[in-house]
């Protein structure tokens, strides 16, 4: 069934949120700066974080003076221009190799990511980790670290919590960059409107709007480079709870990709 549409919402970003390190109870860090900053939970609040600090929560990191690159990655280094030590580091990340182009500043590699994302370099970072030679990945699992944060933020707050993961993607017929959900809990990654009807009552045959892709979006807009805020509170929407959903469910089946 479709989703009541909302007239408006609120976003706010969660300020004063300290440098994240391994092992670090990310959860416990975002309830204590939602009420530091007088903010209380709502039922149906979403909360937006960005992917670089729930990695590093995770410890996943790699820094380049550990990693050997393979020949298959000095190969690709001299085809790109990368540094062969992060293209061993994409290797390891991606299971396929989709293209390779030597554009500056330090040549590109678009992979498939073993989550499924086709991406450059494989989504490994190396903006706002803290310290150079210090590589940054993506997590293990996305939905699991968004489940976990969403049950301690839930139970704490003793309301209906939804969280997504994001990171910023580049679009294959766009240029920029935009948030994607690579990671959801609760809320729902696609709502279906196919056998629905439009305004007119026209019956609807494909429509399937990216749900947490949009709220992603949107979350870029207070995620800023340079501004230290890295989680944003969503309120005001409409959507139903979803146990099921995942940021798996945004991965096109490589049958119906029509352009690789």
């Amino acid at each position: 069934m479709k989703q009541k549409a909302s007239n408006s919402m609120r976003l706010f970003a969660l300020p004063d949120i300290p440098e994240i390190h391994a092992g670090d109870d990310l959860a416990a860090v975002i309830s204590q700066a939602t009420y530091a900053c007088g903010e209380r939970y709502q039922d149906g609040d979403i909360v937006v974080i960005a992917q670089k600090i729930v990695s590093k929560a995770e410890g996943r990191t790699r820094r380049l003076a550990d990693i050997v690159p393979s020949p298959a990655a000095q190969e690709l280094s001299a085809r790109s221009g990368k540094d062969a030590r992060k293209v061993q580091a994409i290797l390891d990340e991606s299971e396929q190799i989709v293209r390779v182009a030597a554009f500056p500043p330090d040549g590109l590699i678009i992979a498939r990511h073993r989550h499924g994302w086709v991406c450059a370099n494989a989504a490994i970072d190396e903006s706002n980790v803290g310290e150079d030679g210090v590589l940054l990945l993506l997590p293990l699992d996305p939905d699991a670290s968004a489940a976990k944060i969403a049950a301690h933020l839930s139970k704490d707050a003793g309301v209906n919590i939804g969280v997504i993961v994001t990171d910023t993607f580049g679009r294959a017929w766009r240029r920029g960059l935009v948030n994607v959900a690579i990671g959801v809990a609760q809320v729902p990654a696609i709502v279906s409107w196919i056998g629905q009807t439009d305004a007119y009552g026209r019956k609807l045959y494909a429509s399937e709007p990216a749900f947490a892709d949009e709220i992603a979006a949107a979350s870029g807009l207070l995620m800023g480079k340079d501004s230290g805020t890295p989680v944003i509170v969503v309120r005001g929407l409409n959507w139903d709870a979803d146990g099921e959903a995942n940021a798996k469910q945004f991965v096109r089946p490589i049958k119906e990709d029509l352009f690789l």
